[in-house]
Order: structure tokens, then sequence, then C-alpha cells
């Protein structure tokens, strides 16, 4: 048996002629494709505006850098990337850390409005692992406490909530383009935007704060993208929907074979929502299925069948973080830290990949039970 891995990271060579063309060219930097990127973009999630960016980090600090003020404070899930909660302290901000919900694994806003100050300006809801928060409650949230919203959106391309696609969402969604995501160009990002004034401050901020050719009238970055990676992102945008279908197909498979297996319980989909499947991941109970996360993901290595720990901590568990903000307890998030299992979903995946995966983990689990499972 060949080996199945956690992610897909290979181009098509629609995709290599794409960046080989760029590459001819020789207009290497920020030009023609990042524009066209940015159109298609835009028009792809339904947002006014789209702004590449040199990664999906990137494209959270260029947001911030939009709006926010020295100790202002930002809403932040603690399940999350590292990137969720360090831009916001790079921009002058401080993290509040909340827990999250035990079984869509998203941001808990009950907790979150428990935690609103007067100095709370935002909060970032993560779409994570490409499940789609619930919009209509966020956006009430926002709303009744005069909140900007940064969505957090770097692994949910391609994900809707009732209908509406996330990127199309107020104030700010920010996606990651890195090799893992659904769509990847090597390195890269996209931050969308319905207000005219943020994206005039992020276009400035990306390029060192210019306005015109060597005229600066703020600080800035070089948070630009290469042409070259968004010859890459507009082929695979292209393509999209069709890495989507299968994605939510090996899903759909994977729920299926399992759903009779004691001590698994996958990531529960937001109600109205179309999961993008960066991720599928399930929560392990090692009394009822027999065998803790660590070792169920040993012995599918055993059977090379690859997995992977998103997240082993919870930010506020981080040690910079401990440091600058000192100790807090969030019990949802710790649990999901120990339990937490990601298993492959990716678009490279075949129907029977995906139940291969599944049988593995169902024999895997009678054998920890003492019991033999011939297929």
């Amino acid at each position: 048996m060949s080996s199945i891995k956690i992610s897909e990271v290979r181009l098509t060579e629609e995709e290599i002629e794409a960046a080989v063309g760029v590459l001819r060219s020789g207009n290497l930097r920020q030009g023609e494709q990042c524009e066209a990127f940015e159109r298609e973009f835009a028009l792809k999630v339904g947002s006014r505006y789209a702004l590449t960016c040199a990664s999906g980090t990137a494209s959270l600090h260029l947001a911030y850098m939009a709006f926010l003020r020295p100790g202002d404070e930002v809403l932040v899930p603690s399940f999350t990337f590292m990137a969720t909660g360090s831009v916001v302290a790079l921009s002058g901000g401080t993290p509040v850390f909340c827990d999250v919900d035990p079984d869509t694994l998203l941001i808990d806003l009950e907790d979150a409005e428990r935690r609103i100050t007067d100095r709370t300006r935002a909060i970032s809801p993560v779409h994570l692992f490409g499940n789609p928060l619930d919009i209509a409650a966020v956006s009430d949230l926002a709303a009744r406490h005069n909140l900007v919203v940064v969505w957090d959106a770097a692994q949910a391309h391609g994900a809707t909530c009732r209908q509406r696609d996330i990127g199309s969402l107020d104030d700010f969604a920010a996606y990651s383009f890195y090799p893992s995501k659904n769509m990847f160009v090597g390195e890269g990002g996209m931050v969308c935007t319905n207000n005219a004034e943020y994206y005039n401050k992020m276009r400035s901020a990306r390029s060192h704060g210019e306005t015109g050719k060597y005229y600066h009238t703020a600080l800035g970055l070089n948070y630009r993208m290469t042409d070259v990676e968004a010859a890459i992102g507009r082929k695979q945008l292209g393509r999209l929907d069709e890495m989507l279908v299968k994605r939510r197909l090996n899903a759909q498979i994977l729920t299926a074979g399992l759903a009779d297996v004691p001590g698994l319980r996958p990531q529960k989909v937001t109600d109205g929502g179309a999961h993008a499947w960066h991720q599928y991941c399930l929560l392990v109970d090692p009394e009822e299925f027999g065998a803790n996360r660590d070792s169920l993901a040993e012995r599918l290595k055993e059977k090379r069948i690859a997995s992977g720990v998103h997240y082993p901590r919870g930010l506020h568990q981080q040690p910079i973080f401990e440091k600058l903000y000192g100790p807090l307890k969030l019990p949802v998030t710790e649990k999901i830290t120990e339990t937490i299992l990601a298993i492959p979903v990716h678009h490279g995946l075949t129907p029977d990949d995906a139940k291969t995966i599944a049988e593995a983990i169902k024999e895997i689990r009678l054998r920890s039970h003492g019991v033999t499972h011939h297929t």
C-alpha cells in the first residue's frame, strides 16, 4: 500500500506553465497577475475589494494596521494557529483569549461576550479547519458592542454559511495560500473587505506606506505577493470548486465510515454551513476508543496513513503569551488539545483512499479491544 499523506502539495501542468510564463516574462514582482488575481478572487467570493499579500499572517496584519489603536483589545479564540493572536500584539493591541465550543471547535461567543471591556475594539472569529462560523450570531455580537470583525479565513477557501461565501463579509476576511491550504501558491495571502477606507490603508501599508512612487504618507512593510505566485493562484482559483467537491465527498465517506466507532467525535459542521475541509479532525476519547490520540496516530503511521495534531496547545498556553499576559485556564480548549487528531481528507485522495482510512481506524479500535477484524 502506498502512503496516504495528510495534505497534497502538487501543482498541475497548467499551473506550472503559468508560473514559467511569468518567469520568462521577467515581470516577477507584484504586477498584472496580482491585479488579475485580486479581481477574480473578489468576484468569486463576492467582496468589493481583494488585496494580494505575502502570506496569511500578512493578510491579518494588514487588516489590523488599517484600524487598530495601541491598547485596543481583540477577542481571539485560543484554539487556533499562532498568527491569529500574534498579529494583534504586533499591531499594538492585546489579544483576549476565549474558549471554544466543544463540538464545532469555533469561538464560544458567550465566553467572548463575557470578556468584553471598554477597551474591546474587535473580534477575530476563525473558520477553523474550514468550518464556517454562524455569520448572523457573530454579526449580532459585533453590532451590539460596536466591534470590528476580522474574519480569519486562512483555512476556509470556499466555505459558505447559509449559502453566503465567507469572503463577502464585513469588515475583513483574511486568507492564506500556504502549501497545506485548499488553495496554495507557495507563500501568499489575500485580504478582502467591502470598506474603501480600509482597502486604501491596507494597499498603502502593503508597500511601505506609499501613495505614489517614492512618496510615503504612512509607515508600512513589504507585504507584496509576486506575479509568479499570483499566476499559480489564478489557476487554482479556477479549480477551487472541483477541489471542494472532492474534499466534501471524502469527508462524507469518512463521517459515514466512522459513525459507529465508539470514542471518536468529528468536528461538528456549523448549522447552515458548507465546510471547506482544510482538515478533517477527530476528538479521541481514550477510554471509549481503547487508545489515546497519540497511540492512534502511531498505529496509523504503521499502516502508512499520515495524521497530524492541530493544535497541541492553545494560544493562552504559548510561552510568549503566558509571559505577556499571565496564566489563564480555558478548559474546553485544553481538553481539545489533548485529544484532537487530523486525518487525510484532501482532494488528492480517492474515495477508496477515504474508505481505507476509515477501515484502518476501525481495525485499530477493534485490536485495541482484543478483537480480530476481517475485511
